[in-house]
């Protein structure tokens, strides 16, 4: 494999102060919709990055299911390692990768759990086979096998054929307040433009940052 001779130019246009909205959370919302827009793939998915008690990062990626000015919201097993992770060290990393528009976006923030009501409400509207994967799945932990999975999976399908899925409590969602965030607009001759929006107490401050 020759990845050194791997290149192309990114070639989808630029990015301007003017161009900014002044709250970033607008910007990221404008370049969401039109991510969606354009039917990319899977333009939720975004990289979390959580550090443990040692020092060593781990990342994965999720699905961001709900944003606004408060924060972003993703779900998960309690009991995984992202969560072990976060209950010891609440700061995070989110990372959006529109590789086809040749964009990029950067939280940085804190998280924390969000309400049971939350969560409930969202747990509900699933579909009713991801609900029981959910309850079904001891996230991280070791498995005997896919199968001994399966099991459980086709048991519970049995067990609540006819009726509702319990809300799992070890289940549940969580909020990402951000400090940081950074839009990245590929350029030609990797010369890419980069903003940075940084918290200052009710403000954003905006830098461009070098490529």
């Amino acid at each position: 494999m020759d990845l050194e001779s791997l290149r192309r130019e990114y070639l989808h246009g630029g990015l301007r102060r003017e161009e900014l909205i002044d709250n970033p959370v607008d910007q990221f919302s404008l370049w969401m919709q039109q991510a969606l827009d354009l039917e990319i793939y899977d333009p939720t998915a975004m990289t979390i990055a959580t550090v443990n008690e040692e020092g060593q990062p781990s990342q994965r990626i999720v699905l961001l299911k709900h944003f606004d000015q408060d924060g972003f919201i993703f779900y998960t097993n309690y009991g995984s390692r992202k969560s072990n992770e976060l209950n010891s060290n609440s700061k995070v990393s989110l990372h959006f990768p529109w590789h086809v528009i040749d964009r990029q976006v950067k939280i940085c923030g804190t998280a924390s759990k969000i309400s049971a009501d939350e969560s409930l409400k969202y747990f509900v509207s699933r579909p009713k086979e991801s609900q029981i994967a959910a309850v079904a799945s001891r996230q991280s932990e070791v498995l005997s096998s896919r199968s001994s999975l399966m099991d459980r999976f086709e048991s519970l399908k049995q067990e609540f054929e006819d009726g509702d899925i319990p809300f799992p409590d070890y289940w549940g969602g969580y909020r990402i307040v951000p400090n940081e965030i950074e839009f990245w607009q590929g350029g030609a001759s990797r010369l890419h433009d980069r903003f940075r929006y940084l918290r200052h107490e009710d403000n954003w401050l905006i830098d461009r940052l070098a490529p």
